[in-house]
């Protein structure tokens, strides 16, 4: 097994450039998404999917936001590989356990940048014959789009800045940050 290295504490917090989306801004959207959902599924059987890592904090906030029975499943998909630019190629690295075609699915994912992991996921799922697909995201970046692809919903637009906290990481650091920061990637 690797150990890593110890960590300049000063250099890491020194990366954090400056926060965008506040650990209040954050919260206060999340509850009007849940109502949102709520609203919409009341009723019927809704299945969670979470894209992992990045959207596990995202995740866990939303369901308790969502006054309606929900299941959680999980998924692994990734196009980063410890980089701070996607490498253009999605890997799907866990599945779904579930049979889908029982429940309205809504992917919760952290951050749509390329479209290209959710696009492949989208178009996974469609073959499984959900009652429903959607998609819900805490971030969207649509200038870096290479992919047609968008969400049904959107919590936040950000401009094209490499971002990190609440779940989002560089090279597996930062996810507990209850914000969203600009990562400085000159330091």
């Amino acid at each position: 097994m690797e150990v890593k290295n110890k960590i300049d504490i000063d250099m890491y917090r020194n990366r954090i450039k400056r926060v965008l989306i506040t650990e209040e801004e954050i919260a206060t959207a999340i509850e009007k998404a849940g109502k949102e959902i709520s609203d919409s599924y009341d009723g019927n059987p809704i299945l969670l999917v979470s894209i992992l890592k990045g959207s596990f904090v995202f995740l866990a906030d939303l369901c308790r936001k969502i006054t309606v029975p929900c299941e959680v499943g999980f998924m692994c998909a990734k196009s980063y590989y410890n980089g701070t630019v996607s490498a253009g190629v999605v890997k799907i690295t866990m599945d779904l356990e579930q049979d889908i075609s029982n429940y309205h699915v809504i992917i919760v994912e952290d951050i749509i940048d390329t479209g290209r992991t959710l696009n492949d996921v989208v178009r996974l799922l469609k073959t499984r014959n959900p009652l429903s697909l959607k998609v819900v995201t805490l971030l969207d970046k649509p200038s870096r789009r290479k992919v047609e692809f968008n969400a049904d919903m959107a919590l936040f637009t950000i401009p094209d800045h490499f971002v990190i906290g609440y779940g989002l990481d560089c090279a597996e650091y930062y996810r507990s940050l209850p914000y969203i920061a600009e990562y400085d990637e000159t330091k």
